[in-house]
């Protein structure tokens, strides 16, 4: 490591320590001024990889200690949480920092779809057994989430979040949504700590949160085939439907929720995985 290297290192390592004795946990998340102030204890106009590198740990490195929940609905998308939407969440919360924590209702599915034909199967599954594919096992009853051990809480998307924590998929907004995923809800909310949800997942919210907003997707867009009716949906219970694109996030703030309409959108992966990790950073951000 050269010289002129070594120094802004040393005025890195000061100006961090100054920040932290000071009290100034978000500085470096605040991009435009953390970063100018940053540069001025660098005594550089530009930035270098290795400065760029070090900023990005510490902007990561703020985030720990966020302790999140993660609630699941199955395995596969036709009955379960979706695979891609809750593999993204714990890969966006893993680059945040966050610390990860993953539940699952101790239920019977609604039904059991097999995924190759498309058609249902007569076996009968369980959404915690089934939910334990997706977390490797690593995964806890619902009734044992408790909400002072999380500062948020996130629910991906998949037709088991219709069919198995709640009956949006057959009875739309006269829906039932289950007693713990209610719970666990209200909880959240009361606390004032952030909610994501991707997906069909937002009409959860929609259903236990009065007056909430929400999105997704775009309405009269064909791009977001399911939008329009489940928008319509959303707004005849009181709730606001914000229309916005499979790469956004809209953040209510004033009940703390997050929410992206991922897979309600024909796009591409990498679109949806853009998408969740707006969800997510908001999330963390609230946190």
């Amino acid at each position: 490591m050269g010289k002129r290297d070594s120094t802004e290192h040393r005025n890195l390592n000061l100006f961090l320590k100054r920040s932290r004795r000071s009290g100034i946990r978000g500085c470096l998340v605040r991009c435009q001024s953390g970063m100018l102030t940053l540069l001025q204890h660098c005594g550089r106009n530009l930035v270098t990889v290795r400065t760029l590198q070090t900023v990005n740990r510490t902007y990561y490195s703020t985030q720990m200690g966020k302790r999140v929940a993660v609630v699941l609905a199955g395995c596969g998308v036709y009955d379960g949480s979706e695979i891609h939407e809750a593999s993204a969440v714990l890969v966006h919360l893993s680059r945040g920092g966050a610390t990860v924590n993953m539940f699952a209702p101790n239920i019977e599915q609604m039904h059991v779809i097999d995924h190759l034909k498309g058609a249902p199967s007569q076996e009968k599954r369980n959404v915690l057994v089934e939910s334990a594919r997706l977390a490797r096992g690593n995964i806890q009853d619902l009734s044992k989430l408790s909400v002072k051990d999380h500062d948020a809480v996130i629910f991906p998307g998949g037709f088991g979040a219709a069919k198995n924590l709640c009956t949006w998929a057959v009875q739309g907004k006269d829906c039932s949504v289950n007693d713990e995923i209610k719970a666990a809800l209200q909880a959240f909310h009361s606390e004032g700590k952030p909610i994501g949800l991707c997906c069909i997942s937002p009409v959860l919210a929609a259903k236990v949160l009065p007056g909430c907003e929400v999105t997704v997707g775009i309405e009269k867009d064909d791009k977001y085939p399911d939008t329009t009716d489940t928008a319509a949906a959303i707004n005849q219970l009181g709730c606001k439907h914000v229309s916005k694109s499979v790469g956004e996030s809209h953040v209510d703030e004033k009940n703390k929720l997050v929410t992206t309409c991922a897979f309600m959108c024909n796009a591409p992966i990498h679109e949806i995985f853009d998408g969740i990790g707006s969800m997510v950073q908001g999330v963390l951000k609230l946190a």
